[in-house]
């Protein structure tokens, strides 16, 4: 089996596992349940649950059952993300990965409120982690409520104001004068980089790695983030909205500061080189080897959607 072909087998079973997770359309309120279901299964990479259930195999990990909540709960956060990023007041766009954006189909208000429901819900699952714990003997049952105690610590932090949500505060507020590349690494980091962090950093936190092990994959996801974020700066301009699945030229619409309008095409380019080789450069150094997911890394660097 190649690559390509493993990556699609890999991607059926996220989405039978977050099919197992989103909540029943039924109720007064199924409206806002229909609209987080239409976002949350609208197809897409699923590439932060990748990352997640790779690293923790990279680690040792092998039964998914613990991990199984965490992987559909970022895959929620990270969708809620989008819906709220492409309302009026954000982006305003009208199209995402290849449909109708949920505030175009349901409404503004119901999109926003879908957008809430899906990152309250994350954590409602993620939760349910504690209760898979299964009891054998009771130094291993603490180990496991420790290890999904940190794991869940990682998600609110990067998912909050010192992660995504900060990122985005950054990319919203005007800036008058030049934007400076440190202002710019640091949204990148935030908005787009934390989530990736959170991904595998759970896996490998779940898996049993030590602390230095997790900062280890901290720093090599961050360079993984700002690689990518710089890669979609770059697709905005060079691809159509046919392979990207939505809008090319939103960030010029919206006026908005990027690694395209800071530095020649070529340079960004190189920056994405330069930083994606750093990040593989570390990612073989670790003492352990998964070679789908050095594949995978490699993928989403160089994405041409």
């Amino acid at each position: 089996m190649n690559f390509e072909q493993e990556l699609q087998q890999k991607v059926v079973e996220i989405e039978g596992i977050l099919r197992k997770y989103i909540p029943k359309e039924e109720g007064y309120q199924k409206t806002v349940m229909e609209a987080m279901n239409y976002s949350l299964l609208a197809g897409g990479k699923r590439l932060r649950p990748l990352l997640m259930a790779e690293t923790y195999q990279l680690f040792g990990g092998v039964e998914l059952t613990l991990l199984e909540p965490f992987l559909s709960a970022i895959e929620m956060i990270h969708t809620y993300s989008l819906v709220h990023d492409d309302l009026p007041a954000m982006d305003n766009d009208e199209y995402r990965r290849g449909r109708k954006t949920t505030h175009v189909v349901y409404g503004e208000a119901m999109a926003i409120l879908a957008g809430d429901g899906l990152l309250n819900y994350a954590f409602e699952t993620a939760l349910k982690a504690f209760e898979l714990i299964i009891p054998t003997k009771e130094t291993s049952e603490i180990i496991a409520y420790q290890r999904v105690a940190k794991a869940l610590q990682v998600l609110s932090v990067k998912a909050g104001i010192y992660g995504m949500i900060g990122g985005q505060v950054i990319d919203m507020e005007d800036y008058n004068g030049v934007v400076e590349r440190s202002r710019l690494d640091l949204m990148y980091q935030l908005k787009t980089g934390a989530l990736i962090e959170a991904s595998m950093m759970i896996g490998a936190i779940l898996a049993g790695a030590s602390k230095e092990e997790v900062y280890k994959i901290e720093n090599i996801a961050d360079d993984i983030g700002l690689a990518f974020q710089i890669k979609d700066d770059i697709l905005d301009v060079t691809s159509t909205p046919e392979v990207l699945g939505k809008p090319v030229h939103s960030d010029e619409k919206n006026e908005k500061t990027t690694y395209v309008t800071i530095m020649e095409l070529e340079k960004a380019n190189n920056e994405v080189v330069q930083i994606s080789t750093r990040a593989m450069d570390a990612f073989e150094a670790l003492p352990y080897k998964n070679e789908f997911l050095k594949s995978l890394i490699k993928m989403l660097i160089n994405r041409e959607n």
